[in-house]
């Protein structure tokens, strides 16, 4: 098992790149079901939940081949349309497959997902979306079995917006007999491509980067390719990273727009931004960090998946913010980590209260899930000492190669083998 150890307190400087979004790829590849033959991915992160995607696929019959972050898959031959425990367990993405085989193949039997450790995340709205589409659906010794002879149009209308729901009713509707409307759907980013995918493949889709779809049923889709847009996620984690220790780096990154309501926050909090067409250019070399408050809400709004590393990045400003999650309620697991690091955080619900120190002071500290892990990284990068992180493989399941990308910018971290848990 692995663990970071960072020496902080090193002003960032330097450019780097963004690599593909985690999260779009692990609804671009489940997506190659619905079709027969060869589908190629472009700019696939070399993550660990990206490998736990291909083994689960290639556990189907698909044929993979994964090199130079372009991923072939070949659904020509798929044997199988059960999703076993032992890769469904280790990441809730998993559930993606049950769109798409069940709408292929009329069959799709699922063990309910695992992933992070923090929070109940239900997938009733999934299944309810299978089930106004014509399936029938059990639960039975941890498995969702789903039936259907071929799926039909339907109205779904979800009562809250999910990435997840959304993805996979769109998956299932692309070959059902008629028309489905899709109401208050997901409109993040990765969702948009994942609708852009479909339509190379055929589908039928109105109202692409909408909330409102209107799909059109159609008999099959056909093989394509399509280029994974950048990880959005990890783009604001290395402006952050850039912004605690006042440094001043240059990300290359064009889809800016894609977390224009972080760059937001970061303009509010002091920091020097210039944004052009291919990069984002950050200075804080001479600024305070001023103290932000933050509430996370469903695409366009700041993302949850950001909350952590915000948290860890006001812990050095200069007054008290209030970082409320009003996606996840108790997606705070960092909190007591980043206190160990001498950060002051106090948790109210589903709110954390941050009143800003002048410095803190490394320390041993341990991950919980794969952002709070960013957030620890962040907190370490602007401590004074060392810090040692252990459980680091969270981080590999979303952020590739994370700490060469921070040794590039000048950041003291290495990876180091440890037989500590």
């Amino acid at each position: 098992m692995d663990k970071y150890v960072i020496h902080g307190g090193k002003t960032l400087s330097g450019s780097v790149s963004v690599s593909g979004a985690k999260n779009s790829c692990l609804a671009l590849m489940p997506s190659t079901l619905l079709t027969e033959g060869k589908n190629i991915i472009f700019n696939v992160p070399e993550v660990n939940d990206t490998f736990t995607m291909i083994k689960l696929l290639n556990e189907l019959g698909a044929k993979t081949k994964f090199e130079n972050y372009k991923l072939e898959l070949d659904t020509s031959h798929i044997v199988s349309q059960t999703a076993p425990y032992e890769h469904v367990k280790k990441m809730r993405a998993s559930v993606y497959v049950l769109g798409p085989l069940l709408a292929k193949y009329g069959f799709a039997k699922v063990s309910m997902p695992g992933g992070c450790a923090w929070g109940p995340r239900p997938i009733n709205l999934h299944l309810e979306a299978m089930e106004k589409l014509g399936a029938e659906i059990k639960l039975e010794e941890g498995y969702i079995i789903a039936k259907a002879n071929r799926l039909h149009g339907a109205k779904i209308n979800f009562d809250v917006s999910s990435v997840g729901a959304t993805g996979n009713a769109l998956m299932a509707s692309v070959l059902a007999k008629g028309t489905t409307l899709i109401t208050n759907a997901a409109i993040e980013p990765e969702i948009v491509h994942l609708e852009r995918y479909l339509q190379k493949m055929g589908a039928k889709i109105n109202g692409i980067g909408s909330s409102h779809l209107e799909i059109e049923g159609v008999d099959e889709l056909k093989p394509a390719g399509i280029t994974n847009i950048p990880d959005r996620i990890e783009a604001g984690t290395l402006l952050i990273a850039a912004a605690i220790t006042h440094g001043k780096i240059k990300l290359l990154y064009k889809e800016s727009e894609h977390i224009e309501s972080v760059l937001t926050k970061l303009d509010d909090s002091g920091a020097k931004l210039n944004i052009e067409e291919d990069f984002i250019e950050i200075d804080t070399t001479d600024s305070d960090i001023n103290s932000i408050d933050v509430t996370t809400s469903i695409y366009p709004g700041f993302p949850t998946d950001m909350q952590a590393q915000w948290t860890a990045y006001m812990t050095l400003s200069n007054g008290t913010s209030t970082i409320t999650d009003n996606i996840y309620l108790d997606r705070f697991k960092h909190v007591p980590e980043l206190v160990r690091l001498g950060a002051n955080i106090e948790v109210r619900n589903n709110s954390a209260i941050v009143k800003g120190v002048k410095k803190l002071i490394g320390a041993k500290v341990m991950s919980t899930d794969l952002r709070a892990s960013a957030s620890l990284v962040l907190a370490g990068l602007a401590a004074e000492g060392t810090t040692e992180i252990l459980r680091i493989y969270h981080l590999d399941r979303g952020y590739q190669k994370i700490e060469q990308k921070l040794q590039k910018l000048g950041a003291d971290i290495e990876r180091v083998t440890t037989k500590e848990y």
